[in-house]
């Protein structure tokens, strides 16, 4: 079966995010979305392999940390 391109709001609603953190994350962290005309769609596959992968909890302002 194929699977569904979800919109922002569905992959909002999805991950429990607020819509403007899913943007955020497309500009910032470069969260997999792919433009269609005007609007972002989404494989669910391809964005919780990247929640996973750390995508998400990543920060983009400060350098990572090592534990001593």
């Amino acid at each position: 079966m194929v699977e569904p391109w979800l919109s922002a709001d569905e992959i909002s609603i999805h991950l429990g995010v607020t819509k403007d953190t899913v943007y955020s994350w497309i500009a910032d962290k470069r969260m997999p979305a792919h433009k269609v005309g005007r609007l972002w769609k989404f494989q669910t596959s391809e964005v919780d392999e990247w929640v996973r992968s750390g995508g998400a909890a990543e920060h983009s302002d400060r350098s990572p940390s090592t534990e001593e």
